[in-house]
């Protein structure tokens, strides 16, 4: 991932920033303590990647804080995760924020060009996985990465995913989401000749087990080239398929 302490010093070798506001920028406080949470503000000189807040447990007040000071540090785009409608609407009143329902996600700020080598493909067994690949696709939008969605596409209708071969193909990434008994991971990777990041869901009837029966099977695939995140777990499929998608930029 391109990261913020490599654009540093692209701009002092560029003349945009002078050394001693870069030696500035390296040595300011590396974390705010705001009492209820510390703000890891040097996690994206570390990383690449600011820090996300969590917005199940914490009250409308919390995140507005978090929200504020991440701001005041200068972070031009903020992602919470897991955030009901009550926490949104109170969020709102103080800060700018775009929020999606469908999957919990609020974003300040505007998402960034896309600048990752290809295309992350995000695909689901049923449109009940949808909530879980919207969580996928924001995380990965908000961190620079071109995203094309193919909801809908499991193995009870195999044609339906074969008519996006092309689109998987050309994938850097693809993150395969599904519930029932996660099949969908196994033929996405038997096709693909990338990373494919399987994802189960708690989608499914009383043997689903709430996720855990597609999360065995996806341990379980025989095919090569397939990982597995936790259960529901878009946020860190979305994260990961984004450090893939710009690990290039590294070298």
């Amino acid at each position: 991932m391109n990261t913020e302490i490599k654009r540093i010093l692209e701009d002092v070798k560029s003349g945009a920033m002078s050394v001693e506001d870069a030696e500035l920028k390296i040595k300011m406080e590396p974390f705010s303590d705001l009492g209820y949470a510390k703000i890891d503000h040097h996690r994206k000189i570390r990383q690449g990647a600011a820090e996300v807040i969590y917005g199940a447990g914490k009250t409308p007040e919390h995140i507005i804080g978090i929200v504020k000071n991440l701001k005041e540090h200068g972070h031009d785009a903020i992602l919470i995760t897991r955030m009901d409608k009550e926490k949104a609407a109170a969020v709102a009143k103080e800060v700018e924020l775009n929020y999606h329902s469908d999957c919990g996600i609020g974003i300040v700020g505007e998402l960034p060009e896309p600048d990752g080598i290809g295309k992350i493909v995000i695909c689901t067994g049923g449109t009940s996985d949808i909530p879980v690949a919207e969580e996928a696709a924001l995380t990965a939008e908000i961190y620079g990465n071109e995203v094309v969605r193919l909801f809908d596409v499991g193995v009870a209708g195999l044609h339906r995913l074969l008519a996006h071969s092309e689109e998987l193909m050309q994938a850097s990434v693809i993150i395969a989401i599904a519930g029932m008994e996660g099949a969908l991971a196994s033929v996405v990777g038997g096709l693909a000749d990338c990373p494919v990041i399987a994802v189960p869901t708690s989608v499914g009837y009383g043997a689903a087990f709430n996720g855990i029966a597609a999360l065995l099977s996806m341990l379980n695939s025989c095919a090569s080239g397939v990982s597995v995140v936790n259960i529901d777990n878009g946020f860190g499929a979305g994260y990961l398929a984004s450090m893939i998608n710009h690990e290039v930029r590294r070298k």
